[in-house]
């Protein structure tokens, strides 16, 4: 519970000289006057500095550096620092050893706040040998600036676009390939998007490229279907990207922050490239939910079949299958996987991925977790292994109430929000489950982003 404070003891404005104390899980530096935490980009523990307030509230306020006094022996010199200012690369100035000690702290903190399991294990976070470059999908705005269009990113909560042409932490042949596919479109005088006039055509131009396949798939994201002259377009881009199998419109007419609409229309090829996982060939579509960082993305699912146990007799349920990316591998080497995906055609690329994998030992539903999951339940569905890999908003009660009922030898359940994790840890400790080591996964260097593996055994 957050301290309140009759009054601040800092006012707005004020000069200060402080000693950062923690970081929060945003990557800010956290400084205490009087015990007022104050709020501070860019000021990593350890480290004096000269702040200037610029907020105050009841609780908290923020500031920022007028003056670095000291630096910390972790600090080391930004690759750009566009990325700090939008926010893609919050943690840049981090050694990337102390990135991944923050990362297990965060973990081992939200264990004991949230779950009040303190004496739960968090071991130390797994990295990247080359911690850059590791993204393998981008969408980038695109805006109009001097009668020229513009790719870039938002300066971070703001509308404001700051022109980049090199994100540090995307493949390098996406970055060449969105400002290919730019100055191809400013070529034919396609104009961008004006979100406060709602003019325009070009809104984002989304690239994915396969980590081992090399296959690349470009999405156009228009305000209108028209997209002139399409017929010099699209020749235009297959000539400077001769990996490019797969070019699609996306149509999104909505004033809004969303970046894709309802309608697809495909220009070239069909709405899929191809990349491999774990020794499977997975075809992905524009919409598709596939991991970002296939290399530690790898790492992390093999940990998840580890975790599970399997001798190939168990009967496995995989929530969140998504395109079937953990089900074909734990197909691999269970009795039966039933899997269950919300979205309908990530569940028919699912069904699609297991045959051409030649893996039949799977049944996959369409439909909400947490409806699917109390039917199963109702329906006397039984399964040994539960496989869980839900969004950042973790599980919702039903599921976890059915989950129970159908109460699995053993939940694997992979995170990508230590936070809502915890709380999903400590409702099933109550529900007879002992909750085993943590191990976290660094998919987003860099960023402040981690994930974890965790298994869970029922008490006898």
């Amino acid at each position: 519970m957050k301290k309140q404070f009759t009054a601040a003891p800092v006012t707005k404005n004020e000069k200060i000289t402080v000693t950062f104390e923690d970081l929060t899980s945003e990557g800010m530096g956290v400084a205490k006057v009087e015990g007022y935490p104050l709020f501070v980009a860019d000021g990593l523990p350890g480290e004096q500095a000269v702040i200037k307030v610029t907020k105050v509230g009841k609780s908290f306020g923020f500031a920022r550096i007028e003056e670095r006094l000291t630096s910390s022996p972790d600090r080391i010199p930004s690759k750009d620092v566009k990325g700090t200012r939008v926010g893609t690369m919050p943690l840049q100035n981090l050694r990337y050893s102390a990135q991944l000690a923050f990362k297990q702290n965060n973990v081992k903190q939200v264990m004991k706040r949230i779950a009040k399991m303190p004496e739960v294990e968090v071991k130390p976070t797994i990295g990247m040998e080359n911690p850059w470059g590791y993204r393998n999908k981008a969408q980038i705005p695109v805006r109009q600036k001097d009668g020229k269009l513009v790719t870039g990113f938002f300066r971070t909560n703001t509308h404001e676009l700051i022109p980049m042409e090199n994100f540090q932490i995307q493949d390098p042949k996406i970055d060449e390939a969105i400002v290919k596919v730019r100055n191809i479109l400013q070529e034919f005088n396609v104009k961008a998007y004006d979100e406060k006039k709602h003019t325009g055509n070009i809104r984002h131009i989304m690239i994915r490229r396969g980590f081992y396949t090399g296959e690349m798939m470009v999405v156009l994201v228009t305000r209108t279907a028209k997209l002139f002259p399409q017929s010099k377009i699209i020749p235009a881009i297959l000539e400077a990207l001769p990996e490019v199998v797969s070019i699609v419109q996306n149509v999104n007419p909505k004033q809004n922050n969303v970046i894709l609409g309802d309608e697809t229309i495909v220009l070239h090829g069909e709405d899929v490239y191809h990349d491999k996982l774990m020794g499977h060939t997975f075809a992905i579509s524009s919409r598709s939910f596939y991991q970002v960082n296939p290399v530690q993305t790898e790492k992390l699912y093999k940990l998840a079949i580890e975790a599970a146990e399997l001798t190939g007799e168990e009967t496995v349920i995989d929530a969140y299958c998504g395109i079937g990316t953990i089900s074909l591998s734990l197909a691999e080497k269970a009795k039966h996987v039933y899997a269950m995906e919300v979205v309908p055609v990530a569940v028919k690329m699912a069904e699609m991925n297991a045959e051409a994998n030649n893996i039949d030992n799977i049944t996959f539903e369409v439909g909400a977790a947490e409806e699917v999951m109390p039917k199963w339940a109702a329906e006397g569905v039984k399964a040994d292994v539960l496989v869980v890999d839900p969004p950042r908003k973790g599980l919702e009660p039903a599921f976890i109430e059915a989950a129970l009922e159908i109460a699995p030898e053993r939940i694997v359940y992979v995170s990508c929000n230590p936070a809502t994790m915890a709380r999903d840890l400590q409702l099933f400790h109550e529900g007879g489950y002992s909750v085993g080591s943590i191990q976290p996964v660094d998919l987003f260097p860099q960023t402040l982003h981690v994930e974890s593996v965790v298994a869970l055994t029922r008490n006898k």
